[in-house]
């Protein structure tokens, strides 16, 4: 299923600017990254969240977390990594087309990095 008014939908874009791909996913960098290395594993189903992902694209999830770190791994030698989703609008989610965050960390990013994405890089919220 395509959406037309999509932004991961428009074959043309995403195809320009994908890294990587698996079965089900295909890998872009994020246009507004909170890191240098924060990458967008997105569904090539056009489906709103993870919760209507069927069992093989589950599968597949782990396959295109695992490139895209093996990728992000050799372009940003990263110290560490977040892992996000957000699924509705409550929860900040604006394309309503899945798509997970693979965010690069590193020493020193965030003056104290406990707590994870809860204090993460103040001020990069804002599209």
């Amino acid at each position: 299923m395509v959406d037309k008014s999509c932004l991961f939908c428009d074959e043309i874009q995403m195809a320009l600017r994908t890294v990587l791909g698996t079965k089900y996913f295909f890998v872009i960098m994020d246009n507004f990254p909170v890191n240098k290395g924060h990458a967008l594993i997105i569904s090539k189903r056009h489906i709103p969240d993870i919760f209507s992902m069927d069992e093989d694209e589950w599968e597949d999830l782990e396959t295109a977390l695992t490139r895209t770190r093996m990728f992000l791994d050799r372009q940003y030698r990263p110290d560490g990594y977040n892992i996000g989703v957000n699924c509705g609008e409550a929860a900040g989610q604006t394309i309503f087309h899945l798509h997970i965050h693979l965010i690069t960390r590193h020493k020193g990013d965030v003056e104290n990095p406990r707590g994870g994405i809860r204090n993460f890089m103040q001020g990069k919220n804002s599209y």
